[in-house]
């Protein structure tokens, strides 16, 4: 062990001994302490100098399948032994929250344009919170597993037992933060992954030993996958009546498809591709930014394809499984490219085991997905009434799963309005609009695409700062 490690663990001894003997934090064991050490991130290839300290790498979920779960954490800027801790989350099922949530939406670096380096990300989240992001499931990212028959089983159910377990040992790992408040968030697809891990913390807590007691307090997820059928409603809706289709396409889907039937018909088919037709031409995930244009050939890029499940009509077709481009549509090479960079695996504690396939944003290897409800709103519903704090909140210049979808499904969950739709405001601009139900919150965020820090970084950070306050948007000026 090098002379500077060793100082590194002395210091963190140290520190934490103090925190300790202040009554305020469990004290790491030597083990964990190495643990800890061992993935403590010195510095990226490209990375600006930082004030706060970053780890990654692998904690197992299952030892006999050898499945390992890769992370990427980072310590709040200031006093992090005071913040809480949130967990961010991507969807698909298959994509990554490293790639999507880390890197372009709302971690501290943003990947640069020039492939070779990090920018600071101004309105980073761990302004407000110590920030976890996971690659989960396995078969995502850089998460692995050693069974490859693991990659067929894979579902909510798993997914969220895979998540779950994750939790366990990475406070394990990092048992300074047992005592902090716990918040989960996540966007798209995470809107059925993040209740349902949600739930499952709910119930262990019930039975569980203190020491894997976990703080959990809430959760937020936005343009969330809720209800298959009034997510397709609310999709087909809000293309018409943002000009997107026409009245004829409109009529036709509605006289052809039983959304409330997960087996589509032929005619229902030949309708709905007509409806994804318009979105070769315009980013389905944020209706009024370019798309990225390659300018060695001059040529438009439209987004990849990949596959998602729910909802489970439209996962039929193949405009579904599109991927989102994000403010800069040409993000997600920058990101890609940088994380398939060897030295920047290496100083992130990465690809350990030599994945035979490169980093992507969603997993190509993921093409099978076993169990997904139709509906997450029954769990909602049972957290809620469990006191667990939930804020749903929806950028409304998404097509993939628009602000209608939301607002229908929520309508659909039946809870009394306590405070009635009102304008929200980030300084002197309306940042959108808020709804109060008992129990849950519904924010909106005005002139954000699907992935909502990325649209509007400023207005997203304050949504956070309010969510783990639980305190009200501002309602007038400032």
């Amino acid at each position: 062990m090098n002379t500077s490690r060793i100082w590194r663990i002395l210091l963190i001894n140290l520190w934490w001994w103090c925190v300790v003997v202040s009554g305020r934090q469990q004290q790491p064991d030597r083990q964990a302490l190495l643990e800890q050490d061992a993935d403590r991130v010195t510095g990226l290839p490209g990375q600006p100098p930082i004030s706060f300290n970053q780890y990654a790498g692998y904690i197992t979920v299952n030892e006999s399948h050898g499945r390992a779960l890769f992370y990427w954490f980072f310590e709040a800027e200031e006093t992090p032994q005071e913040k809480p801790l949130l967990l961010w989350l991507n969807g698909g099922p298959g994509c990554s929250s490293i790639g999507f949530g880390n890197l372009e939406e709302l971690g501290p670096f943003i990947a640069h344009k020039n492939k070779s380096g990090l920018f600071l990300n101004n309105y980073s989240w761990n302004k407000a919170a110590n920030l976890l992001f996971l690659e989960s499931p396995v078969g995502v990212g850089f998460s692995y597993t050693n069974t490859s028959s693991d990659i067929k089983q894979l579902g909510d159910k798993i997914t969220a037992e895979d998540s779950y377990t994750f939790l366990i040992n990475w406070f394990k790992r990092f048992p300074q933060y047992t005592s902090h408040e716990f918040y989960i968030a996540g966007e798209s697809y995470a809107g059925h992954y993040v209740p349902q891990l949600a739930e499952l913390i709910f119930d262990n807590n019930k039975t569980i030993s203190n020491d894997n007691d976990i703080n959990f307090k809430g959760f937020m997820i936005g343009n969330a996958l809720l209800d298959d059928e009034t997510d397709q409603t609310g999709m087909v809706d809000y293309a018409w009546d943002h000009a997107v289709i026409s009245d004829r396409v409109l009529a036709d889907v509605r006289a052809k498809c039983n959304f409330s039937d997960a087996k589509p018909t032929n005619s229902c088919d030949t309708a709905l591709n007509e409806y994804f037709q318009v979105y070769r031409l315009i980013d389905m995930y944020s209706l009024y930014t370019p798309s990225c244009v390659d300018t060695d050939s001059n040529s438009t890029q439209r987004p990849h394809m990949h596959g998602h499940v729910s909802p489970r009509i439209f996962s039929k077709n193949e405009g579904w499984h599109r991927k989102p481009t994000g403010y800069d549509p040409c993000q997600p090479k920058y990101t890609e490219s940088y994380l398939n960079k060897p030295d920047v695996q290496e100083a992130l504690h990465a690809n350990t085991t030599k994945i035979p396939y490169p980093w992507t944003h969603c997993s190509d290897t993921i093409s099978f997905w076993n169990d997904a409800p139709a509906s997450i709103l029954p769990t909602i519903k049972k957290l809620v009434a469990g006191g667990i704090r939930v804020w749903v909140y929806s950028g409304d210049t998404d097509g993939r799963i628009p602000v209608t979808a939301t607002r229908l499904s929520l309508t659909k969950l039946g809870l009394k309005i306590v405070e009635e739709w009102s304008p929200w405001y980030s300084n002197r601009q309306v940042g959108g609009w808020t709804i109060g139900y008992e129990g849950l919150m519904f924010v909106t965020i005005r002139g954000a695409g699907h992935q909502v820090p990325t649209f509007k970084p400023k207005e997203s950070l304050q949504l956070v700062n309010h969510f783990l306050s639980n305190q009200k948007l501002p309602h007038v000026p400032f």
